[in-house]
């Protein structure tokens, strides 16, 4: 038997899983090189807890990876421990058999990424079969396991996953996307299931579907997160070590993932979290928006985690160690955190500044969703000047069903949705749009202030230019939707004058290096009307 040609891929030219294409951009495959940097971070972290011991060359322990769609990670796996227990088990056919009956485990997203993965794995798309490497094996299915499931369905909805019965629940020629991993009211008696006896597994390792259509949204584009349930079931099973690449949305929330932020965030467990905040560094022509991290949880860690960041392949800044629950959302940039601190310490009369958050109208702050009224006010007996998307036009005042006390009031508008889908977003924020007395917005616009005097509203808007209040806002922005919550970190300041960056820097004492980088991470945005350095002196 040849000891290098059936379990090491990485010679050839090209590695064939290099090549393949994504099944969607919810179900993505892991690049074989992501695959080891994660299998080394592992390794670092294993060897951290157990006195540098080395984790390939332990014969015991147990990996599954309860999301395969390539059987990257188990390929890759099973090659470091084919090297790792040569000394072990000297006889190579004796070590692979040990390894892949007894080390290695998964369960396959569909039928199709189960024959993919048994390939990758066995070499063989039948486990038993004459061609695979593996001879210990009396089953074509050996330790990669699949078989359609169906969802459990109330209400309309799949009470495990809340996917849409209209959207997933089709013929016997459709996937169902039901994944065992996660369909079920006892993960641990499931995997006894699948696999037979007590199954203790020591690493859990993946890349878990990101979503599911849930039917709702025009054409239903709509979806619902499912990757946290994949890592709340993995954490379940109080395995040694957990490691998975997941979008990087649930830092500060979104769709379905509150709670799981806040429980990630609390969990004192992870070792080391890598993130990759642009846009296809890590899945080239797949628009995860966000971008996509990985991690490390360890059981027996109970500390700080270390936070790097990645773009493309070179680390950007120094890594630090730092407790995640430091803000109710996961700020990415370890500088920022620093400039952040000293933005929420500063203290006015010994209390802590408003947040800008607090004075943030929510959504459809009118009322109006999308409504086009007339191009002038003629014939209209009382009109509203109403700011829409990209075009003004004229309501009656009656269609006003929120806030109508604001339509007299002078108001700072500002977009609830801008950038570029998280790649090279430089400017964070629209250009503040001023609204005199007699108007309103649609759902195009969140209002940022509602202010007595045309001064006030200039400087107001001069002060949501600034390089400080961008770089503020995007440490809670993280696709391209701008909330109310977006603005919670912005110190709501007073309006009687006109803030600028200079004047920022120095009331909250940034360092020269601090300024640097928020200048390299915030275009400039300059005003565009001169009259915006208007006082108002009766504040």
């Amino acid at each position: 038997m040849n000891g290098k040609a059936s379990f090491s891929l990485r010679g050839r030219n090209p590695d064939v899983l290099t090549c393949i294409a994504n099944l969607s951009n919810d179900e993505v495959f892991s690049p074989p090189e992501l695959a080891n940097r994660m299998l080394d971070t592992l390794a670092e972290g294993w060897a951290a807890a157990n006195a540098g011991a080395d984790i390939w060359s332990n014969s015991s322990v147990r990996f599954l990876d309860p999301c395969t769609k390539s059987g990257v990670f188990l390929r890759e796996i099973t090659s470091r421990l084919t090297q790792g227990l040569a000394l072990e088990i000297p006889d190579l056919q004796e070590r692979v058999d040990h390894i892949l009956t007894k080390q290695v485990f998964g369960i396959a997203t569909i039928q199709l990424t189960a024959l993919l993965a048994r390939r990758s794995v066995y070499c063989s798309k039948h486990a038993n079969g004459p061609h695979s490497i593996a001879k210990g094996f009396t089953t074509e299915s050996g330790n990669i396991w699949f078989e359609r499931m169906q969802h459990t369905w109330v209400n309309g909805r799949c009470e495990f996953c809340g996917a849409s019965q209209k959207t997933l629940d089709r013929g016997e020629g459709f996937e169902t996307h039901a994944y065992a991993f996660i369909h079920t009211d006892d993960v641990k008696i499931r995997l006894a299931q699948l696999f037979g006896g007590n199954m203790q597994f020591d690493v859990i390792i993946g890349n878990p579907p990101y979503q599911l259509g849930d039917g709702g949204g025009g054409g239903g584009a709509s979806a619902t997160p499912i990757y946290n349930k994949f890592v709340e079931a993995a954490l379940s099973l109080e395995p040694r070590y957990v490691a998975m690449i997941t979008p990087s949305r649930w830092f500060s929330g979104g769709k379905g993932l509150e709670e799981f932020r806040d429980r990630m965030l609390r969990d004192p467990h992870f070792v080391k979290l890598v993130d990759f905040p642009q846009l296809y560094d890590v899945f080239p022509g797949v628009k995860i928006r966000g971008g996509v991290s990985y991690w490390l949880w360890g059981r027996d860690h109970d500390g700080g985690c270390e936070v790097v960041t990645m773009i493309g392949n070179d680390i950007i800044g120094e890594p630090v160690v730092r407790k995640l629950s430091a803000y109710d959302v996961l700020v990415r940039r370890n500088e920022a955190v620093r400039i952040l601190d000293k933005v929420a310490k500063y203290r006015v009369n010994g209390k802590p500044e408003p947040s800008l958050a607090d004075q943030v109208s929510a959504r459809k702050p009118f009322g109006l969703t999308n409504q086009r009224g007339k191009a002038t006010s003629a014939g209209l007996k009382n009109p509203v000047l109403v700011y829409g998307n990209q075009q003004t036009s004229y309501l009656e005042r009656s269609a006003i069903s929120n806030n109508d006390g604001w339509v007299d009031k002078w108001k700072v508008l500002l977009v609830k949705a801008h950038g570029t889908s998280g790649r090279d977003d430089v400017t964070i924020l629209g250009e503040p749009v001023l609204a005199g007395p007699g108007s309103a917005c649609t759902e195009t616009y969140l209002v940022i202030g509602i202010l007595d005097s045309e001064a006030s509203a200039r400087n107001l808007a001069g002060y949501m230019r600034t390089r400080f209040v961008r770089f503020l806002v995007s440490l809670r922005k993280i696709t391209q939707n701008i909330t109310r919550d977006s603005y919670r970190f912005v110190p709501s300041l007073p309006t009687n004058r006109l803030w600028t960056d200079e004047e920022l820097y120095k009331r909250y004492e940034l360092t020269s290096d601090q300024t640097t980088f928020i200048q390299s991470m915030i275009s400039d945005r300059p005003s565009d009307d001169s009259s915006d350095s208007a006082d108002d002196d009766d504040e």
